[in-house]
């Protein structure tokens, strides 16, 4: 899909006016929740009732339907779960929407956590028999920490589970927003039968297609109807949903924005239900691209000079050439295609070429985007995570955080005769940050350290450095659970202390590895002002 533009084909023609049109016409939103409570699948929903798919597809592969376009790598394809963040952009009533699904598990949360940089608002999945887990309880506290806006999708309605004003009252006690429902559900989890609309007071009730890979079918009918069709059903419904009122539930703007109130709607994604309104809401309820605040602290707006942060990376995503895609969330500014810029970081300058904008791992070129676009800069190899690239040179927004790993393991290839695979491997998997690499001097560069949030990120090594870059490894554990960032001094120091050991990652940072959180405290107390800088903790 290529980015979809009102504005002149010159690109020196954008007035700020128009780019404030633009930007105003864009809505960035990330999918968050537990594992297995439906991403995936409610990003292929979305797109397929943008008209941008002809059929979903669905996580576990069911016979004879495709895997959902999110989930493009055979390992998320074999697992059934996401592993990495990826973008999908859709038009609908004359908008562009930018969908980032993320991962659901808590390895690959620092994945996550990065994707929600570089959005607007988010869709927060609650499944309806389990409701608030812990995942999504941690990735909301990421939310209400960056103050993002967060629209709450219950999902699963067409299996059994509880009752849905318990589990608002669930969402409200976990989150402190107030859940402000703009559909309600006629039938209870696993009788789901239709929608109340409670803006309009209309009834929506849905036939599934056969096989779930089309839109159900709807039947919209007025409150007469409804209850001659669906009887008691809507009659509760309907009790419900004065109840609401009567108790203020109903949605404010201001207070969605504002971080105080979430809307809710009910869904059974798999089946294509109840999904066409939550893709209404993004058009009519989520924010769209706003100033951003830079490392001094000053807002960068919407219609400035361009610029833009990156917030992945991606190898693989064309096996044939083997690139890399550097992603990029548009701050402000328009981008046009052969533009220069620079990268705050290294200062070069560099010539944006070879952009395009992604569709799971579908891509096209792009000419002109906009802010809240996502953009891939194509084999960008000098490009990091967190850098950010402005037309001026001057603009550096605030660097996206480490987080702290708790998981060490040396790696080494099964056969030494492809030490180069070995090396670039881990070098591109490094980079996108699937686990850090860590070397010093001691152990050299055959054997380095890897270091990961969780457990799982060591197994997408596995499986990428044997089947991507054909050289097979091992892992030898090592006797260390905490990390924490050092200098000069400092490694000076810990080299001599026991059950310590210093690294250095590729970025010039310097790791110092302990066996645990006691070794820490006791070498801070013998030690200070030694130089020993946490990183986010892996339970935000």
């Amino acid at each position: 899909m290529s980015s979809d533009t009102h504005a002149p084909e010159q690109a020196s023609d954008i007035t700020p006016a128009q780019i404030l049109a633009e930007a105003g016409r864009r809505r960035t939103i990330a999918v968050i929740s537990h594992p297995d409570a439906g991403k995936s699948t409610l990003t292929e929903a979305l797109a397929l009732h943008a008209k941008a798919l002809r059929e979903a597809g669905h996580v576990h592969g069911r016979a004879g339907r495709a895997g959902v376009v999110t989930d493009w790598q055979d390992m998320e394809k074999q697992r059934g779960i996401s592993i990495s963040s990826a973008v999908v952009q859709l038009s609908h009533r004359d908008q562009v929407i930018n969908v980032v699904d993320t991962p659901g598990h808590a390895d690959f949360s620092e994945d996550t956590y990065r994707a929600l940089t570089a959005v607007d608002a988010v869709i927060m999945l609650v499944d309806a028999a389990r409701g608030m887990e812990v995942q999504t309880r941690k990735l909301f506290g990421v939310c209400k920490q960056r103050g993002l806006p967060v629209i709450t999708v219950v999902n699963k309605w067409d299996r059994p589970g509880r009752e849905a004003l318990e589990l608002l009252d669930e969402v409200e006690s976990v989150t402190g927003l107030k859940p402000t429902p703009m559909t309600w559900p006629v039938g209870i989890a696993g009788d789901f039968r239709g929608l109340l609309e409670r803006g309009t007071g209309s009834y929506v009730k849905y036939t599934k297609a056969p096989g779930g890979a089309t839109l159900a079918l709807e039947q919209r009918m007025d409150g007469d109807e409804a209850v001659k069709v669906e009887g008691t059903a809507w009659q509760q419904a309907l009790d419900e949903h004065d109840l609401l009122s009567a108790t203020g539930a109903d949605h404010d703007e201001e207070e969605f924005l504002a971080f105080r109130t979430t809307p809710v709607y009910f869904t059974a994604a798999v089946a294509n239900t109840g999904v066409g309104q939550v893709l209404d809401s993004l058009v009519d309820v989520a924010p769209s691209p706003h100033p951003q605040a830079d490392v001094e602290g000053q807002d960068q707006v919407v219609d400035g000079r361009f610029s833009a942060q990156v917030f992945k990376t991606q190898t693989g995503m064309n096996p044939a050439h083997r690139d890399r895609l550097a992603f990029a969330r548009i701050r402000s500014g328009v981008f046009h295609r052969g533009m220069t810029v620079r990268d705050n970081r290294s200062g070069r300058p560099m010539v944006l070429k070879h952009v395009q904008t992604v569709f799971g791992a579908d891509r096209s070129t792009v000419d002109v985007a906009y802010p809240g676009d996502v953009i891939g800069l194509v084999n960008a190899r000098h490009i990091n995570v967190g850098d950010t690239l402005s037309e001026a040179g001057r603009i550096a927004y605030p660097p996206l955080p480490v987080f702290a790993p708790e998981h060490f393991r040396t790696v080494r290839p099964t056969d030494l005769r492809v030490g180069k695979q070995f090396r670039q491997g881990l070098r591109e998997l490094d980079a996108e940050g699937v686990v850090r690499v860590l070397t010093s001097d001691s152990r050299g560069h055959g054997e380095p350290v890897l270091s990961a949030v969780g457990s799982l990120q060591f197994d997408v090594v596995q499986y990428r450095m044997t089947n991507e870059y054909r050289s097979p490894v091992v892992f030898a554990e090592l006797p260390y659970t905490t990390a924490r960032i050092t200098d000069a001094d400092g490694a000076a120091v810990l080299r001599a202390k026991r059950g310590v050991e210093v690294l250095e990652h590729a970025d010039g940072r310097l790791f110092a590895l302990f066996s645990d959180e006691w070794r820490v405290r006791g070498i801070e107390r013998d030690n200070p002002g030694l130089h020993l800088e946490e990183l986010v903790a892996t339970s935000v």
